[in-house]
C-alpha cells in the first residue's frame, strides 16, 4: 500500500467538472487509478481496475456476438504492406497514421510490416483462402485485439496510439445479407450500450466525407458526454464488394458463375470505458453503472478500536452472503478512518456502499448508501442480498433515466447558418439542421463552427427545408456536434 500522504491526496484532489472537464477527466482517470501514462508516447497502461471495467464490457458484447452466430479468432498483430497497399482507398485513409516495422532480428527486412491500424487487409487475404463456394458462406468471425493509429494528440482511452478494441468480419452471398449484417451489429451496439453501459445513443449514417476509408456505407452510435461533446462508441460498415474485389475474395455461387463476396466490419473499443467516465462522472469521481462496476457492493464496516473483533466477524458473514448471490462484493477491511474510506469508493464509483457498525448489529440491520443519488437507507439484514439487488436494478435505470433527460435538453433544432453558428460557440450537444449533402458544404461548416455532422439518425426527421449553409434543397437532416 502506499503511504498515507498519498492515499489522501489520492481521493481530494479532481478538478470541479464545472472549471475544466478536460482536467476533471484525466484526474478522475489517474485517482482512481484507471490508467496511466506509459514510457512510449501516446500510449496508456491500463490498471487493473479500468482494466476489470474493460472486462466486463468485453463480456457484454462478446456474449451478444455469440448469440447472433458469430465466432471469435485471432489474426496477425503484422500486415505485409503489400497487402495494406492492395485497397486504394482504404490505405490513403489510414496514411498518417500507419506505423512500420523495418527491422527484426538485427537485419533490414526485405518487406516493410505494418502494424495493424484495422485488420481488413490480413482478414481479405485469408477469406480469400478460406472461401470456395457459397456453402462457405457466410464467415462471421469477430477478433479481440489491439491496434495501433499513430495518433498526434492523445487522451486516456478516448483516444490513444494503442488501444484495445474488437472487430468483425463478415462476409456474404449478396449485398443484402451484407446490408441486413450491418443494421443488425449497429442494433447490437445501441442495445448494448444503452442497457449495459446505461449511456443513450443516436444511431445512423455518416456522411460520405465521415464514412471509413474503402466502405460502400458506415454508420455509427453516437453518445453524448457531460460536457456536451460527442462521442463515437461503434460503428458498423458495409464494405460492399471492394475489399473482395482488392483481396479476390470470390465464390461459386448457386447459378455456378464466379461473384464477389460482399463484406462487413465493425467495431467498439476502449473508449467507451471514458465514455462510461464522461457520462456518468460527477465531482467526487466515477459513477458506474452496476452492470459494468468491478465491484457492485462495498462493505465498510465501523466501530471503535476493537471493531475487529465486534463488527468485523458479521461484516464477513454478509460479504459471503451478498457474494453468493451473485453480486460482485468487495469487504474494506483496512486500517483506516471510515470517512477516508467512503471518499475512496465514491472516487471509484462503486454503486452501493453497505456501512455496518456496533448499534447496526444491534438492531439487526445496516445503512446503505447509494452511489448515484447519495440516498442513504436502514435495510435489515435478513433478505439483504435480495434487496441491494433490487437497487442496483434501480441505480442501472437510474442513471440511462438521467442521462437521456441530460442529451435531451441538451438537442436542439435550427433553421438558419447564424443560428448554427451562434449556439456552437459554446458546447451545446447535439444541433439538428437540414443539409443538401454537399461535402464542400460540410467542410466549411466544419471549418467556421469546430462541428462535424456526427451521422443522420435512421428514424430521423424527413428532409426538408434548405440547406443551412448554401441554401439548396435540403436532403438529409444531420445530427452536429463537436466531438472527441
Amino acid at each position: 500500500m502506499s503511504k498515507k500522504p498519498e492515499k489522501e491526496s489520492f481521493v481530494t484532489e479532481i478538478t470541479p467538472r464545472s472549471q475544466d472537464f478536460s482536467k476533471w477527466y484525466l484526474d478522475v482517470v489517474r485517482r482512481a487509478e484507471l490508467a496511466d501514462y506509459s514510457p512510449v508516447k501516446g500510449c496508456m497502461v491500463i490498471r487493473p481496475y479500468g482494466y476489470a471495467i474493460w472486462e466486463l464490457i468485453q463480456q457484454a458484447f462478446d456474449t451478444e456476438f455469440k448469440r447472433t452466430g458469430h465466432v471469435n479468432a485471432y489474426f496477425p498483430l503484422f500486415i505485409p504492406e503489400s497487402l495494406l497497399n492492395k485497397e486504394a482507398e482504404h490505405v490513403e485513409g489510414f496514411a498518417p497514421q500507419v506505423a512500420y516495422v523495418t527491422h527484426g532480428g538485427g537485419e533490414e527486412l526485405e518487406e516493410k510490416l505494418v502494424i495493424r491500424p484495422t485488420s481488413e487487409a490480413i482478414i481479405g487475404t485469408m477469406y480469400a483462402k478460406w472461401v470456395q463456394s457459397w456453402r462457405d458462406l457466410p464467415i462471421l468471425i469477430n477478433q479481440w485485439a489491439n491496434v495501433v493509429r499513430w495518433e498526434k494528440v492523445t487522451r486516456p482511452f478516448l483516444r490513444t496510439t494503442e488501444f484495445l478494441w474488437q472487430e468483425g468480419h463478415t462476409a456474404h452471398e449478396t449485398h443484402d445479407e451484407a446490408q441486413a449484417e450491418t443494421l443488425m451489429i449497429l442494433d447490437l451496439y445501441a442495445d448494448t450500450a444503452e442497457r449495459v453501459l446505461a449511456m443513450p445513443v443516436i444511431k445512423g449514417q455518416k456522411s460520405e466525407s465521415e464514412k471509413f476509408a474503402g466502405a460502400l456505407r458506415t454508420y455509427s452510435i453516437e453518445a453524448l458526454m457531460g460536457d456536451g461533446r460527442a462521442l463515437q462508441a461503434g460503428t458498423s460498415h458495409n464494405l460492399g464488394q471492394n475489399f473482395a474485389k482488392a483481396f479476390d475474395i470470390t465464390f461459386q455461387a448457386r447459378d455456378k458463375s464466379v461473384q464477389y463476396v460482399w463484406g462487413t466490419s465493425w467495431g467498439v473499443s476502449t473508449r467507451l470505458v471514458g465514455g462510461v467516465i464522461m457520462t456518468h462522472g460527477d465531482d467526487s469521481g466515477l459513477v458506474l453503472p452496476p452492470h459494468v462496476a468491478p465491484f457492485q457492493v462495498v462493505i465498510v464496516p465501523i466501530g471503535r478500536d476493537n471493531w475487529r473483533e465486534t463488527v468485523l466477524p458479521r461484516a464477513k458473514e454478509i460479504h459471503a452472503e451478498v457474494a453468493a448471490a451473485g453480486i460482485r462484493v468487495t469487504l474494506d477491511e483496512r486500517d483506516e478512518r471510515p470517512g477516508w474510506k467512503f471518499s475512496e469508493w465514491e472516487l471509484r464509483g462503486v454503486p452501493l456502499r453497505v456501512e455496518i457498525g456496533p448499534k447496526d448489529i444491534e438492531k439487526a440491520a445496516v445503512l446503505v448508501a447509494r452511489r448515484d443519488t447519495r440516498e442513504k437507507q436502514s435495510l435489515p439484514m435478513e433478505g439483504l442480498a435480495a434487496r441491494l439487488r433490487g437497487l442496483l436494478g434501480d441505480i442501472q435505470a437510474t442513471l440511462f433515466d438521467r442521462a437521456v433527460k441530460f442529451r435531451d435538453e441538451h438537442t436542439q433544432r435550427v433553421a438558419t447558418y447564424d443560428e448554427l453558428k451562434q449556439v456552437m460557440e459554446g458546447r451545446p450537444g447535439f444541433v439538428m439542421a437540414p443539409w443538401c449533402g454537399s461535402a464542400t458544404c460540410e467542410a466549411q461548416i466544419k471549418t467556421e463552427t469546430q462541428a462535424t455532422i456526427r451521422n443522420m439518425p435512421m428514424n430521423g426527421s424527413a428532409p426538408s427545408g434548405r440547406c443551412i449553409r448554401c441554401d439548396n434543397a435540403a436532403t438529409a437532416e444531420a445530427w452536429f456536434a463537436k466531438s472527441y
